[in-house]
């Protein structure tokens, strides 16, 4: 049998389940469950100071229905990954560090700064969830006294002399975020190495990350209680992905350290790169680990989700193995932000008013999270069609999951041909579906 679970339209959003009969003469989408590649990891979203710092300005039932919607494994997205940043971001009310100025000890290390919001809001995600939320934690800048710059924003590298010590920083910080019985699964060496930013930034090239890690970070966590923590890459756009990564990973010596490659979305949806990157290293993984709209918040924007579909469609078809949005939520402004960098969230939280919106991102990244659990596999799926996009998933419980995008004005027929049945489903203009077949309804 053959449901269509969910459907997202550019007029409206339904979760509707119907058996489709099969068609003739219409294009075929046909599952290969013989063709198996990456096993998913999960969908996430970011705790960020700004995310945090907006949910405790909603009224409690406000809050518990935000955490209910991303994190009830039942009638939310599942969120099983976060993201959090070490040090400020510029979704932060300011920049700040966890050390006194110019303490190459790290003997003042603190991280009391997260304890005000952060903190409190990923436990309160984990009681919703009922298990714990895995967290990759990303620094946006060093301290200030450790660049070349000494400015914590406007791009700057790291020092030399200071590159030991900001390994140890690492350590610090997964040291104080398990004895706050956090899980910091993977570390990212840098947010955006390549780019100068006006907010906390800090510029890397391929072969200082590489000789970073190799020299300093690798050997550093290797010898840590933190020996099994992930260590991600890149953690940028896809334009440069290849070269970027190949650098790194080319070399045996920051290889052995290096879990996966980190991806956003700005700038290029050359989602060929990471099959690319892939096929040059198929032994690591391919972790999307940011993407948002920009410029401000898009209420009642369908553009936004299918921003969404098409990036998340695109990367997983290209061994792509989770995906962690930005921002949680934001305020009515976008933000806060402490250079005014505003940009949209799947849920929007009207502070004034004590509203909150659901955006269609939201329900986009839902004909995902919602259906494809921790552990499926992403299957081949192959269609001759002009310009619908699919990607096909098997949970571990033997369902089959297929999930379709058409972003044109016209509507489109296809016959789905699988192991579990066969039937005919009709796209509307302007849609996101997703398709179950076989097991359980939930």
């Amino acid at each position: 049998m053959i449901e269509q679970v969910e459907s997202s339209m550019h007029h409206g959003f339904m979760r509707r389940k119907s058996v489709l009969a099969p068609h003739e003469d219409v294009p075929i989408l046909t599952v290969d469950l013989a063709q198996k590649h990456q096993r998913m990891l999960g969908f996430g979203g970011a705790f960020t100071e700004a995310a945090a710092y907006t949910f405790f300005r909603m009224s409690k039932p406000n809050q518990d229905a935000i955490l209910r919607a991303y994190f009830d494994r039942d009638e939310g997205l599942r969120y099983n990954l976060g993201r959090v940043h070490i040090n400020s971001c510029d979704f932060s009310l300011d920049n700040y560090t966890y050390v006194d100025d110019r303490d190459a000890s790290l003997d003042s290390f603190c991280i009391d700064r997260e304890r005000r919001f952060v903190i409190p809001m990923i436990r309160q995600a984990h009681d919703v969830r009922g298990h714990g939320v895995r967290l990759l934690a990303s620094p946006w800048s060093p301290p200030a006294w450790m660049k070349t710059n000494n400015s914590m924003n406007h791009g700057g590298s790291l020092k030399p002399e200071f590159a030991d010590a900001w390994a140890r920083y690492y350590l610090k910080y997964l040291d104080a975020m398990r004895d706050e019985g956090l899980d910091v699964f993977a570390i990212s060496v840098q947010n955006e190495p390549a780019a100068t930013q006006t907010w906390d930034s800090c510029v890397y090239t391929a072969e200082e990350e590489r000789d970073f890690i190799k020299h300093h970070l690798g050997p550093t966590l290797k010898k840590s209680s933190h020996k099994d923590t992930k260590i991600i890459i890149w953690d940028h756009n896809r334009d440069l992905l290849v070269e970027r990564g190949d650098t790194v990973l080319k070399d045996p010596d920051a290889n052995q350290y290096v879990w996966g490659t980190g991806v956003h979305w700005y700038v290029s949806e050359a989602f060929e790169n990471l099959s690319t990157l892939h096929d040059l290293h198929p032994d690591k993984h391919l972790l999307f680990t940011e993407g948002c709209i920009e410029g401000g918040v898009r209420l009642n924007d369908f553009m936004t989700a299918e921003r969404y579909a098409r990036n998340m469609i695109g990367d997983i078809a290209n061994h792509c193995e989770g995906y962690i949005d930005w921002n949680l939520v934001l305020d009515e402004q976008g933000g806060p932000n402490h250079v005014g960098n505003y940009c949209d969230a799947p849920i929007i939280c009207d502070t004034k008013t004590d509203t909150m919106h659901i955006n269609s991102s939201y329900y986009a990244i839902g004909h995902f999270s919602r259906y494809v659990d921790e552990g499926a596999h992403r299957v081949s799926s192959m269609l001759n069609h002009p310009f619908v996009r699919h990607v096909a998933f098997e949970n571990p419980d033997g369902t089959i999951i297929i999930v379709l995008q058409n972003e044109t004005e016209d509507q489109a027929t296809l016959t789905i041909k699988a192991p579990q049945g066969n039937g005919t489903v009709k796209l509307h203009p302007h849609s996101i579906s997703t398709l179950r077949l076989g097991g359980i309804t939930r």
